[in-house]
């Protein structure tokens, strides 16, 4: 059988808030290697399973569903993000480390 790997996807550089990350996916492992087609350079795959990417709310929803269908899975924990404190003034402190450059 297949193995899947699931996780939580981070968000990106571009976005503020938690919005597409707040779901839990469910991705196939690749059983193949990717070929090249020789006439038009393409890249293909006979694997269809790696085209298949399900969410979940919940982390164990994913798990009650991976278990059900006897897919072997791999969890991965999302990091947690530090969000450190800080304030428009702080650039304007006395006594800060760097020097003022505008």
């Amino acid at each position: 059988m297949a193995a899947a790997r699931i996780y939580k996807p981070a968000r990106t550089a571009m976005q503020q808030g938690l919005a597409a990350a707040r779901d839990w996916v469910l991705e196939f492992e690749p059983q193949a290697a990717r070929t090249i087609e020789p006439l038009m350079g393409w890249t293909s795959s006979a694997d269809t399973r790696g085209q298949v990417r399900l969410t979940f709310a919940t982390k164990e929803e994913a798990i009650a569903f991976a278990t059900r269908h006897g897919i072997a899975f791999r969890l991965e924990e999302p990091q947690e993000a530090k969000v450190r404190p800080k304030s428009y003034a702080e650039n304007f402190k006395f006594g800060r480390p760097d020097r003022w450059t505008h």
